[in-house]
């Protein structure tokens, strides 16, 4: 890893988060990042579809502390980013030739057409129409995910307010993401954030999701207090969160324009 002065990561001068790379040009390992987040409590790595590695670390951490953390579990995200790169081959088409929502548990067939303005039209025959003044890989994504957002504030949106009802557990109000690396979140006043990729995992996994979120509306932490009631609720909730953290292979490459 290359040094830099001082003892500590720090922000850069101008506030956005450091960004590093973990070793000097010589040795570096291509996908391989530092993320300074004033959120994180621990040092922490994540591998992303397509062998993105990144290093998580809170505020103040020295750089020798990174490089220690890195050495203990390089073996490990190396493993898995290889893995992650073998999904690319599926991943990587950003003008797919269909498109599959597992909540739904529904296909359609991707048909482009050129327009004057862009648009994704479901006409109930099972195929999307995407059109556009322009079909670049940029403006597809953008066209499909403005459909999809308007598809999960629907389908979601229901399936919460149907769950909140069923456990006898209200919030506040619905607000929709598209996140990397977090599939729910539950605020102090009650605002319950769902990230728009869920529309690709399974009903069940979805349903937990949404459990575990409405929870937290009792206990705003994950203590065993927590987790006996999420227990309650979804029995099968170990089977189910392991299965969501395997769930970012089924999100296409679309939802994430380069």
């Amino acid at each position: 890893m290359a040094r830099r002065s001082g003892g500590a990561a720090r922000r850069t001068a101008d506030g956005n988060p450091l960004q590093m790379p973990l070793w000097a040009p010589q040795e570096a390992s291509p996908g391989w990042h530092v993320r300074i987040s004033r959120r994180a409590r621990r040092l922490s790595m994540r591998v992303f579809p397509g062998g993105r590695v990144e290093v998580v670390v809170p505020p103040g951490v020295g750089v020798p502390a990174i490089e220690r953390f890195v050495v203990r579990h390089r073996e490990w995200a190396e493993r898995r980013s290889r893995e992650y790169s073998l999904l690319v081959a599926h991943g990587a088409a950003r003008r797919p030739a269909s498109v599959d929502l597992g909540l739904l548990e529904r296909s359609w067939r991707v048909e482009y057409e050129e327009a004057g303005r862009a648009a994704v039209t479901d006409d109930g025959d099972g195929v999307l129409r995407v059109r556009g003044p322009r079909q670049t890989d940029q403006a597809v994504g953008r066209s499909l995910l403005r459909w999809l957002t308007r598809v999960a504030s629907i389908e979601l949106g229901e399936r919460l307010d149907a769950l909140s009802g069923e456990l006898g557990i209200d919030y506040g109000r619905l607000h929709l993401r598209r996140q990397r690396t977090r599939w729910g979140s539950c605020s102090a006043n009650g605002t319950i954030s769902l990230n728009v990729c869920l529309m690709f995992q399974r009903p069940a996994v979805v349903r937990y999701l949404m459990v575990h979120e409405l929870c937290h509306r009792r206990h705003m932490n994950h203590s065993d207090r927590y987790w006996r009631l999420v227990e309650s609720f979804e029995p099968q909730w170990r089977s189910l969160d392991a299965e969501l953290l395997k769930g970012w292979r089924l999100v296409p490459a679309w939802v994430f324009p380069a």
